[in-house]
């Protein structure tokens, strides 16, 4: 099933014409070509951070060593981050 074919390409291409005028029409491609560039770039983009999301990053010497001991009787302590306290919405009806 052919929905464009050679005369229906023409008769949009002209009616494209007659709606933008001639002066216009190549800053109008020109445009929407920056467009379609700057979409596929983003659409790049996002696939590679889904991609660097996916793969666990491979473990190093220093996550895997075991922690040394301190002073005897002392155990290593690591850092805690610090705690986020739950903030309560305002109320929607006053």
């Amino acid at each position: 099933m052919d929905f464009l074919g050679k005369p229906e390409i023409v008769i949009l291409l002209l009616v494209i014409l007659v709606l933008f005028g001639a002066k216009r029409l190549p800053g109008a491609a020109r445009s929407l070509g920056q467009s379609m560039r700057i979409f596929k770039a983003e659409t790049k983009g996002l696939r590679s951070d889904d991609d660097a999301a996916v793969v666990p990053p491979t473990p190093t010497a220093a996550t895997t060593a075991l922690p040394t001991a301190g002073a005897p009787g002392t155990m290593p302590v690591a850092a805690v981050p610090p705690a986020v306290q739950d903030q309560q919405a305002p109320p929607l009806h006053q």
